[in-house]
């Protein structure tokens, strides 16, 4: 998108593996919901996947005999998405701040999320005011809408020891 300035565009940065991912985000397994990172443009957007496997913890209780993602957990997913986004549109990698999800309006499940599926999770950053981002993000499974939600994150230092 361009403005007719001449002011630089953000170059968009290819893929992350795990490795990447572990390196912009605090969470590990089993709260680690981003499996790659296919692209981001800084200050923008972000394209991020999980497969969804049914060796997941949370499969054995939610539900037995139909095994669906609870929908928290596809929430969190879009918060880890727009997190890693923040980190790298911010450059705070590897700085020690952490990006705290501070709250979320209009989340829709549009349909479930079964072991098996490969979701896409297109994140946009709506607007950055100082430490605080606000994000617009997607679930997509076969370029199918299966969940959304606007969230509001801040960035901050971690808590004191």
């Amino acid at each position: 998108m361009t403005d007719g300035s001449d002011a630089a565009v953000p170059a968009d940065l290819g893929p992350l593996d795990i490795r990447g991912v572990m390196a912009a985000l605090p969470h590990r397994y089993p709260m680690l919901l981003i499996d790659r990172v296919v692209s981001m443009v800084p200050n923008t957007s972000i394209h991020a996947v999980k497969a969804v496997s049914i060796n997941e913890a949370f499969f054995q209780g939610h539900f037995p005999g139909r095994p669906i993602m609870p929908g928290v957990l596809i929430i969190e997913a879009i918060a880890q998405a727009a997190g890693i986004l923040a980190v790298e549109s911010l450059g705070l990698r590897g700085s020690g701040k952490l990006v705290y999800f501070m709250g979320i309006e209009g989340a829709k499940f549009r349909a479930p999320i079964e072991p098996g599926c490969l979701v896409d999770f297109h994140i946009e950053i709506t607007q950055i005011r100082g430490a605080v981002c606000k994000f617009s993000g997607k679930a997509m499974v076969n370029g199918k809408l299966a969940a959304e939600a606007q969230c509001v994150a801040m960035v901050a230092d971690p808590p004191k020891d």
